[in-house]
């Protein structure tokens, strides 16, 4: 485990509105306000033909092959997630959610693209004074927290 410390910075609510992209809209407004790291909570609509990551497709030490799933219909949907600097120094979104339309959810990361039906909510809470950052491995080719 490697830890770091941080403090709280400002606190921003936003109003996603139909057919802005998750990670896109979010990333784009940590770089306009200089949001260099955070901790984000979304709730809201996603619209049917958004993708999800839903895990590898196989657990082994090699760069993974990710399943992506796309939603079949309008769903509900919550998550929260983390905004770090990457090398190039802008904001990466890290957000993992769980959708769900009557009695199926699906659950997984929003990094290939899910669009907001309607509404989402969206609440980031800045940390300052803080290390911490996201770097490429070379072995999986994700952009890791580094602290």
């Amino acid at each position: 485990m490697k830890y770091t410390q941080a403090s709280q910075g400002r606190i921003f609510i936003m109003r996603l509105e139909q057919g802005d992209i998750i990670p896109e809209t979010i990333e784009a407004f940590a770089s306009q306000q200089n949001i260099r790291s955070a901790y984000v909570l979304f709730i809201g609509g996603a619209e049917e033909g958004s993708n999800v990551v839903v895990g590898p497709e196989e657990g082994s030490n090699h760069k993974p092959v990710p399943m992506v799933t796309t939603l079949t219909g309008i769903s509900e949907g919550v998550g929260f997630g983390t905004i770090f600097t990457n090398q190039d120094g802008l904001p990466r979104l890290h957000l993992h959610a769980a959708f769900g339309r009557e009695r199926d959810t699906i659950t997984g990361c929003t990094r290939q693209g899910v669009t907001v039906w309607h509404i989402g909510e969206v609440v980031i809470q800045e940390l300052v004074n803080c290390s911490a950052h996201r770097s490429v491995n070379p072995q999986s080719g994700f952009e890791l927290l580094e602290v």
